[in-house]
């Protein structure tokens, strides 16, 4: 997907906390081999580095415009690549801790890849990760009830964004089923009061906007776009806008 930091980046004060709540839960030891999965521009990474004295850290992600300026945190023991996720599990690598802010919603099929991960952890290696679960927030079904109605629905030829995340039911028992102690895993709403509709814009149009606009050219992408913002701005007339977002944070003991 082409994404744009600079627009993602606009709301990274507001990503932090979920960061700061999963680094909570990591198990500090001595010189561990870490990997971050889905690490965008590097900044968390560093911040995940500076936490843990001694580990040898990894940031990978599939999106060079992400890593564009990922270098400039680069240092010792921290390094990054570009690598899609599935890709680079399959190198035999293994790690003490496997940590992913905010990446992993964008991989389907999650009952197979969360033991894929699980696999390329040590003997007592720790799973970190934290995956949005606001699919069902107006901002999103919107976006899908747009996509499903002309003149989009036939440029889309049939495709529409599924939801990978499962609830945290089913995440407790991925982890218990892989032989995890220790298991935390717990939803949460991260209250954000943005500036006005066009914010929420604004932020949807860095994340879950990216895989309907990349599929749509000149007039029907302005159009889309268009569209979206009418809907938003009548659903959110107030300012401030008050706009919860739900969040999943599960950690496991390998």
């Amino acid at each position: 997907m082409a994404w744009n930091p600079d627009i993602y980046n606009t709301f990274k004060e507001q990503r932090y906390q979920p960061f700061y709540d999963l680094l909570s839960l990591i198990k500090v030891k001595p010189d561990l081999k870490v990997i971050d999965l889905g690490c965008g521009t590097g900044e968390l990474t560093r911040k995940l580095s500076d936490y843990l004295p001694g580990a040898a850290v990894l940031g990978i992600d599939a999106s060079a415009e992400m890593l564009r300026d990922a270098s400039t945190f680069s240092r010792k023991n921290l390094s990054f690549e570009q690598s899609e996720i599935e890709a680079h599990l399959q190198n035999g690598e293994k790690y003490d801790l496997i940590f992913s802010n905010a990446a992993l919603q964008w991989i389907d099929g999650h009952p197979q890849l969360l033991p894929k991960i699980i696999s390329s952890l040590k003997k007592g290696g720790q799973l970190a990760v934290q995956v949005p679960s606001n699919h069902e927030h107006f901002t999103h079904r919107t976006l899908r009830d747009i996509a499903a109605k002309e003149p989009f629905k036939s440029t889309f030829n049939g495709w529409q964004r599924g939801v990978s995340v499962l609830s945290i039911e089913s995440y407790s028992r991925i982890l218990f089923d892989n032989a995890a102690r220790e298991i935390t895993v717990y939803e949460k709403i991260y209250p954000h009061v943005l500036k006005d509709a066009m914010a929420i814009y604004d932020w949807t149009s860095g994340t879950a906007m990216i895989p309907y606009v990349e599929r749509l050219e000149g007039d029907l992408k302005e159009d889309f776009i268009k569209e979206y913002q009418k809907r938003l701005l009548k659903e959110y007339p107030q300012q401030p806008v008050f706009y919860p977002f739900k969040r999943i944070i599960m950690s496991g003991i390998f």
